[in-house]
């Protein structure tokens, strides 16, 4: 960033570097595990879960807030972490925050698609590809969701094999089907999710 200051004489030059943005961090404990939240200034932007696989939190780091300065810090994220909690003991069904997604375009729209699904129902992974205008995208969408930053608030555990088999799940299938079997509990009129 460039600012110029005007005094009486002259026009000098400053440069100053832009402020580096922040990353706030949180782990707690919860009901499937210890789970770690983060998130900027404009919301949040990464929930891991327990036994995760992927690149984990080091690698969205790497990927999408190098540039951050990371702070170990609850209270920014204490609405989210209450949310999650209460979502986890079967109180709450949608959340409300803020959110400062970092993805694809194309995995912006499968989370979007995700985001609609309600509480207590699912989707194929064939259903999201059509909702997002790429119907061939099937295996594609199994990659968004796999990718997804914040599950449980994006709630991929809610998109199903064709067939309505528990597939893939970043958290694992097990806890997937405990996801599933609270919120089938929760909405028995609905009937089972699989």
């Amino acid at each position: 960033m460039l600012t110029i200051i005007f005094s009486q004489s002259r026009a000098s030059v400053l440069v100053s570097r832009p402020r580096m943005p922040n990353l706030y961090v949180t782990h707690f404990a919860s009901s499937i595990g210890e789970l770690t939240i983060a998130s900027s200034d404009q919301g949040l932007a990464y929930l891991a879960l327990p036994r995760a696989s992927g690149r984990g939190f080091a690698g969205w780091c790497r990927r999408y807030a190098s540039d951050h300065t990371i702070k170990e810090d609850a209270e920014p994220n204490g609405m989210a972490v209450d949310q999650v909690s209460e979502f986890l003991a079967g109180e709450r069904e949608t959340f409300k925050l803020p959110l400062d997604l970092r993805a694809t375009s194309f995995q912006l729209d499968v989370y979007k698609v995700v985001a609609e699904i309600p509480y207590g129902e699912s989707l194929a992974y064939g259903d999201v590809a059509r909702r997002v205008g790429r119907a061939a995208a099937v295996r594609a969408v199994g990659a968004a969701n796999g990718a997804n930053p914040i599950p449980l608030v994006i709630p991929c555990h809610r998109v199903l094999a064709s067939n309505g088999q528990l597939h893939g799940y970043g958290g694992g299938l097990e806890l997937k089907g405990k996801l599933l079997a609270m919120e089938s509990a929760s909405h028995p009129a609905q009937g089972a999710l699989f």
